[in-house]
């Protein structure tokens, strides 16, 4: 579907990847679920739902898990909005965050090769 005003595909969150990025955010923080819904005002198995991809997580909700996790919404949303270069930016730092040098060093030379075929 197009939007008419805008002229960009309307398409439906992926809540199961937004979920996904909430869990990753809330363990990294060594939150429960309990911990974080009780922080923006959810049910336990409310939030769970929502990590699951089950419920689809509301605006405000979306806002108040944001800052209670200490991220943007634009990190949870990435892949259902234009994606940003932030957000990019970020998954790449946090898919890097627990390499040792030697598993960065193998990443860096993997995706520059990557990058030169990409280019041709």
């Amino acid at each position: 579907m197009i939007n008419k005003q805008t002229e960009l595909p309307v398409t439906e969150p992926d809540y199961a990847a937004i979920g996904k990025r909430i869990r990753k955010a809330r363990k990294k923080l060594n939150y429960t679920q309990e911990r974080l819904a009780e922080k923006v005002n959810l049910s336990a198995p409310h939030m769970s739902h929502i990590e699951n991809g089950k419920t689809k997580v509301s605006l405000p909700s979306l806002i108040l898990i944001a800052n209670a996790l200490q991220t943007t919404v634009d990190a949870l949303l990435h892949d259902s909005v234009t994606v940003t270069r932030e957000a990019f930016d970020q998954d790449f730092r946090d898919l890097l965050e627990d390499c040792t040098v030697e598993e960065k060093q193998l990443l860096y030379t993997a995706v520059s090769e990557m990058k030169k075929v990409m280019k041709k």
